[in-house]
């Protein structure tokens, strides 16, 4: 398996995870979301990393939700975004879950594109730093 492989293959495993915790999510708390501003899911996104952030340089944590986790909420209000670009003129606050999983695997299908053709021109080089 080429390199470029390996990383689709991982980006696949990851994001399958990603969105079963958000259906998961979904199914529990409905679509809430959907009334939140694009400026408020980036805070959302910048909180979660300046946790992250804070914890690699502290090197210690006082609440055990793993870095992992935190990460993976990143990948899904990235993708909540995205949908919520996709729908501004789309009212609806609650959105049946098997039209929210279509236009969850759409943006990360279309991510996944957009990252292997990065990939390819860069030779890799986040693997890098």
């Amino acid at each position: 398996m080429s390199e470029s492989q390996h990383s689709a293959s991982q980006y696949k495993d990851i994001i399958t995870t990603c969105q079963s915790l958000f259906e998961k999510k979904t199914q529990d708390y409905g679509t809430a979301w959907r009334i939140l501003r694009l400026p408020s899911i980036t805070d959302q996104i910048f909180i979660k990393a300046k946790r992250i952030r804070t914890i690699q340089e502290l090197g210690k944590q006082k609440i055990n939700d793993d870095i992992n986790s935190e990460f993976q909420g990143i990948i899904n209000y990235c993708i909540m975004a995205l949908i919520q670009i996709n729908l501004l003129e789309d009212q609806r606050i609650d959105i049946p879950l098997e039209e929210l999983s279509s236009l969850y695997t759409q943006e990360v299908k279309q991510s996944l594109e957009l990252f292997m053709q990065k990939n390819h021109d860069y030779g890799e080089a986040w693997r890098d730093m």
